[in-house]
């Protein structure tokens, strides 16, 4: 009979994926590989050595529309997870960000009284919207870890034990991207400038975003010949992706393992990209950068209604000011973007505002301390050790 350690990750998209794999590792070294993985999880996850129940990329959903045609298919794989834990019965079950589908697997193990402890990975932002959330999840979850150093206050008044572990960007091979193995394994001539095409990792994201994008990447070859495109994407989208530039005139690089992504980052004098984690790496790449985002139109007037936010990119979020152009909905246009792309080609007062700003943000993510999921997989094995006692 096995005496390892029994964990269940749940991850639902690609930055929960990551986010996973890497506290996999972090367990492995702390349990000298004395420890099993169980659950859902996208390729990097199961590099670490877990199989996932099944393919992450159907949960893959983002905007309050968009998710009503896959209610039956999500509510059917809800069932099959809780059925898996019940068993497998591991030591512990970690949702990681996703709390859409994490949470009704957590309130449906909860009802179960199984005895094992539940963690939820990334708080949601009720900073930002749902505040009335923070009041619930103490029901569902024994402890909340979360990415940023103010999160832990809007839940601790209501009970639920939370610990601030840091933000695992800075823990991102991003960090150490290496361009010139990028340039010589792609054959990228130095004086070609690269600009990094970052339209997300849903497929929704994919489809409204990335048109916009090669519209904008068009204009800027005709005024720069120099440039080069690239664009960095994942598993769960890059079929998609590869299908849509086929009918754009421009020659475009299409990169999918994760050391592509991170060195074509590093490489890059500039990029595109969509709100999100994505944005976060490049600026602790010190990459400058605009945001574009689209959602569905109902899906913009609901969230317009809720949002109790100034900003949605979180740079801007994390020093109170906007230091990342954000281009939404109808502002969302290629001449838009093209504006703000020349003046980090020209290097002018924003492009040094912004690299000043990203070092502000290194900071108070933590570059440089211990590693977030060395943090996180202390608290979780302390967990796994107070209930076996």
């Amino acid at each position: 009979m096995s005496t390892k350690l029994k964990i269940y990750l749940i991850a639902g998209e690609p930055s929960g994926d990551a986010l996973g794999a890497r506290l996999m590792r972090a367990l492995k070294a702390k349990t000298e590989n004395n420890v099993e993985f169980f659950g859902i999880g996208g390729d990097t996850m199961e590099k670490e050595g877990m199989t996932s129940l099944f393919d992450i990329s159907e949960l893959a959903i983002m905007g309050l529309c968009e998710v009503i045609p896959s209610i039956p298919k999500v509510l059917k794989r809800i069932k099959q997870t809780v059925e898996d834990i019940v068993k497998i019965h591991p030591d512990i079950v970690i949702t990681i960000d996703s709390w859409s589908f994490g949470s009704r697997v957590q309130k449906k193990l909860r009802a179960l009284k199984l005895g094992i402890p539940q963690v939820h990975y990334v708080a949601p932002q009720v900073w930002a919207w749902k505040k009335k959330r923070a009041r619930t999840m103490y029901k569902y979850v024994d402890h909340l870890l979360t990415l940023l150093p103010q999160e832990p206050k809007y839940f601790t008044p209501y009970g639920l034990d939370t610990t601030f572990v840091g933000h695992p960007v800075i823990e991102s091979p991003v960090v150490n991207g290496d361009e010139t193995k990028f340039r010589q394994k792609y054959q990228i001539a130095a004086d070609n400038k690269i600009i990094c095409l970052l339209p997300g990792s849903r497929h929704n994201e994919v489809a409204r975003l990335l048109p916009t994008f090669l519209e904008a990447a068009a204009i800027l070859k005709q005024q720069h010949p120099e440039l080069f495109f690239v664009i960095p994407t994942v598993k769960t989208v890059a079929t998609r992706v590869k299908k849509m530039i086929k009918t754009s005139p421009l020659p475009i690089l299409v990169v999918e393992s994760e050391e592509d992504r991170h060195n074509a980052m590093s490489a890059a004098t500039a990029a595109i990209a969509a709100s999100g984690t994505v944005a976060l790496e490049l600026a602790i790449a010190n990459v400058p950068h605009v945001i574009g985002y689209k959602v569905a139109p109902l899906t913009a007037i609901l969230v317009k209604k809720f949002l109790h936010i100034q900003f949605v990119n979180l740079s801007n979020i994390l020093l109170g000011r906007e230091i990342v152009p954000e281009l939404l909905q109808d502002n969302c246009q290629p001449e838009n973007i093209v504006h703000y792309i020349n003046r980090f080609l020209e290097k002018d007062n924003l492009y040094r505002y912004q690299q000043e700003g990203f070092k502000k943000v290194q900071s108070i993510l933590g570059l440089g301390e211990q590693k977030p999921s060395e943090r996180a997989a202390d608290v979780i094995l302390e967990l796994i050790k107070k209930n076996k006692n």
